[in-house]
C-alpha cells in the first residue's frame, strides 16, 4: 500500500469509507476497531422525544450542564458545553489561556494542530513548569498512558509557579472515573460525551475552566452552542448512573478479552484505558494489512510506524473475527 493512500487512515480513526476504497475486496461487514468510542453507544429511553422545530431550551442547556458538572465533581458555574471536545481543542487559542501552548507527544493530531511546540511524554516527569499552557491528554491517546490526579496537581502546581497554566483533554475520562481532575484558577480541563457514551455523532463535549475563560468561550460560541438533540440525550445519559456503572465494568472486561487474543499472537498491549488498546511490534504494516484484508480497521500512526491503536470489539463474535484473522491472514 503506498503511503499517499494510507495517509487518509493514518490521520484519524473511523475512515471506513477509505479503507473500503483501498481495500475493495475485504468481506462485508465491516468490523471498525479505529477508534476509541465505546462500541455499545448508551441508549435513549422510550419516549424520550427532541422537538427540533424551535431553537433549543436555555433552560435545558443550564440542566446539561448541571448534570454534566455533577458527573465530573466539580461546580455548574464552571463548566460550558460545547460542540464536541475537538472544537474546543482548536478554540483554545482563542479563549485567553497563556501563549504558547506546548503539547505532549505523542497524543491526539489536533494537539499539534494547536500547540506551538511539542515535547516527549517522559519530559513531564520532572517537569518544572514554563510560561505559557502545557496540553496533555488524561489518559493519553494512543498510548493509554494515564496520570493520577496526584501528578496532574504537581504538573499544575509547577504550571502556576511558572506563570503559566495546564490544559488536561480527558477525552476517555469517563471510562476511568480516578482520571477526573477538577482543576483550578489556572486549569482548563476538556471533556467529551461522545467516546465514553458511544455516540460521537452528537458532537457534544465540555470545558471545565475558570469563569473568564468559559465567557470567551460563551461569546464565541452564541446562545445556541448546542443541539436541542444533544441536550437531551445529554442529560438522560448523565443522569443514567445505573447504565454508566455498569458500562465502566463491561469495559474493562472487554478490554481484558482483547487483551488476551493479542496475546496469542505475541502482541503485549499497552495503556491503561479500556476503550482502546496498542501494541508495537516491527510486524504492525503487515498485521494492518492482514486485518484490512478481513474488514477489520485498526489505527495506524505515520509517525509511528510500529504502533498499532485498537478499538475494543462490543461482541465476542467480533473478537472472533480478530482473532481468526490474526492467526489465518
Amino acid at each position: 500500500m503506498t503511503q499517499a493512500p494510507m495517509a487518509a487512515l493514518t490521520h484519524h480513526g473511523g475512515r471506513i469509507d477509505a479503507a473500503k476504497a483501498l481495500f475493495p475486496n475485504a468481506p462485508a461487514p465491516w468490523l471498525d476497531l479505529s477508534t476509541g468510542i465505546n462500541p455499545v453507544p448508551w441508549t435513549p429511553p422510550e419516549g424520550l422525544a427532541v422537538d427540533a422545530a424551535p431553537l433549543p431550551d436555555r433552560s435545558a442547556l443550564a440542566r446539561l450542564q448541571a448534570l454534566a458538572a455533577a458527573h465530573f465533581g466539580v461546580a455548574a458555574e464552571r463548566v460550558a458545553a460545547v460542540p464536541g471536545s475537538e472544537m474546543a481543542l482548536r478554540l483554545l487559542p482563542l479563549l485567553g489561556v497563556p501563549q504558547p501552548i506546548v503539547a505532549l507527544r505523542p497524543s491526539y493530531g489536533t494537539h499539534g494542530a494547536v500547540a506551538s511546540s511539542r515535547v516527549d511524554h517522559a519530559g513531564a516527569d520532572d517537569w518544572a513548569g514554563r510560561a505559557g499552557s502545557l496540553l496533555i491528554a488524561n489518559p493519553n491517546n494512543p498510548d493509554g498512558v494515564h496520570r493520577s490526579p496526584g501528578q496532574l496537581a504537581r504538573l499544575a502546581a509547577a504550571q502556576e509557579r511558572a506563570g503559566g497554566w495546564l490544559i488536561l483533554d480527558e477525552a476517555f475520562a469517563d471510562a476511568m472515573p480516578e482520571s477526573g481532575y477538577g482543576g483550578g484558577e489556572q486549569v482548563v480541563v476538556l471533556r467529551s460525551f461522545g467516546k465514553f457514551f458511544g455516540l460521537a455523532g452528537v458532537r457534544l463535549g465540555f470545558v471545565i475552566a475558570a469563569p473568564e475563560i468559559l465567557t470567551r468561550l460563551r461569546a464565541l460560541l452564541g446562545d445556541w452552542p448546542v443541539s436541542a438533540h444533544a441536550m437531551a440525550w445529554g442529560c438522560a445519559a448523565y443522569a443514567d448512573s445505573e447504565w454508566i456503572a455498569a458500562t465502566r465494568i463491561a469495559l474493562c472486561e472487554r478490554a481484558r478479552a482483547m487483551d488476551e487474543v493479542l496475546a496469542r499472537h505475541g502482541l503485549t498491549a499497552q495503556g491503561a484505558c479500556p476503550l482502546f488498546r496498542m501494541a508495537e511490534t516491527p510486524d504492525a504494516a503487515v498485521i494492518f494489512q492482514r486485518l484490512a484484508a478481513a474488514g477489520i480497521l485498526v489505527r495506524p500512526f505515520a509517525d509511528a510506524p510500529e504502533r498499532l491503536r485498537f478499538g475494543v470489539p462490543a461482541a465476542a463474535t467480533d473478537l472472533e473475527r480478530v482473532d481468526r484473522a490474526l492467526w489465518h491472514g
